[in-house]
């Protein structure tokens, strides 16, 4: 399976001279929580609702003035898109991460992961399952004696 099928394609992108205000802006018409800062075509790193608690409302920032290079996520881990689910989640998991860009070449950014796409992608298969077994299992075959 690609990653980019469950991920948010195009992703929200941000320069890194943009203010916390401006990625903001971006990152609600799309309900996001996390967008690209991408300068001169390669991702740089990524601005996180969490960057914006942790990094700018915890420390009395003003939002308008508060420059994203100054209070980004960088330098950025990246996922190939052919990764298997079970191992995006572990390391998501394992490093405490929410967001994950996927980039083939770690320069340019493809689509942004969240840990909830991989989650709900993860119940569907479940269920997906569940139902394929309890099928199997209830289906009246004629027995061949």
């Amino acid at each position: 399976m690609n990653l980019l099928s469950i991920a948010h394609i195009p992703p929200v992108q941000i320069t890194p001279d943009s203010t916390v205000y401006e990625a903001i802006e971006a990152s609600i018409p799309q309900k996001v929580g996390a967008v690209a800062v991408v300068e001169k075509g390669k991702l740089i790193g990524i601005f996180t609702e969490r960057d914006v608690m942790v990094k700018v409302v915890h420390n009395k920032l003003d939002p308008q003035t508060t420059i994203v290079r100054d209070v980004m996520t960088a330098p950025v881990v990246t996922i190939q898109p052919d990764l298997p689910v079970r191992e995006v989640l572990e390391m998501m998991l394992d490093k405490h991460i929410r967001h994950l860009p996927i980039s083939s070449d770690g320069k340019t950014v493809q689509g942004m992961l969240s840990i909830r796409n991989v989650l709900q992608y993860m119940v569907a298969d479940l269920q997906d399952n569940l139902h394929h077994m309890e099928a199997y299992l209830t289906a009246d075959t004629p027995y061949a004696g």
